[in-house]
């Protein structure tokens, strides 16, 4: 009998292993990229540049009134949303679907990726502005903004296009493009996504462009 309680108890515990194997590969194999090619990419939204594309430096500050120039692209991946503080929708939609896309990483993967927001109001958008406003998006978030001429020329390399819009008085609003801008670890232009955005899709092209990244 003893013989036989023993057996079932180690047929027993070699089930349990067994799930916790099972469990513990596929909870594995989730957390891998899946690696896309350039027209699965596009379909989800990303679209690689045939060359990654390299764009003139610039001389801005962050929300916490440090210098931000092109050296602060280099060495991790970067997306690049260029906004306004006072957008009533797009803005603080795409800033909030980019935590949501964040917060999902692990914490090696938010180590490689810096979200930044390049305003387009400069007027408007101060250090002490956006000190306030990007933080409450995440705190791990940069708000850049400075010299209306450095953002301009920036902006034209890299296809945004944007406008001032007259409205009541002396208010105005800006229209401009959408998409965000994914610069790679050597701080060239390297890819983009298209709007709507959705965290899921931009998780998994980012984590599928930086797995074959060289």
């Amino acid at each position: 009998m003893a013989d036989q309680q023993r057996a079932i108890r180690n047929t027993i515990i070699c089930i349990i292993v067994f799930i916790a194997l099972v469990i513990c590969g596929f909870i594995w194999r989730m957390s891998q990229p899946v690696i896309m090619s350039k027209q699965e990419l596009q379909v989800n939204g990303a679209v690689l540049l045939n060359t990654p594309r390299i764009f003139s430096d610039f001389e801005l500050r962050d929300h916490r009134d440090q210098p931000f120039t092109a050296e602060q692209l280099r060495g991790q991946w970067s997306i690049l949303f260029f906004a306004f503080s006072r957008c009533p929708d797009i803005c603080p939609t795409t800033l909030s679907t980019l935590n949501d896309m964040y917060s999902k990483l692990s914490v090696n993967e938010q180590a490689k990726l810096q979200i930044v927001m390049v305003s387009l109001d400069a007027e408007r958008d101060s250090v002490a502005v956006l000190a306030d406003y990007v933080p409450y998006f995440n705190a791990d978030f940069i708000g850049v903004t400075g010299n209306q001429h450095f953002v301009r020329r920036m902006a034209g390399e890299l296809n945004i296009a944007y406008n001032r819009v007259p409205l009541e008085g002396d208010d105005y609003t800006i229209d401009h493009s959408t998409q965000l801008l994914l610069i790679n670890p050597k701080g060239d232009y390297h890819a983009f996504f298209k709007a709507p955005h959705s965290e899921i899709m931009l998780r998994q092209t980012w984590r599928s462009i930086d797995a074959v990244f060289e």
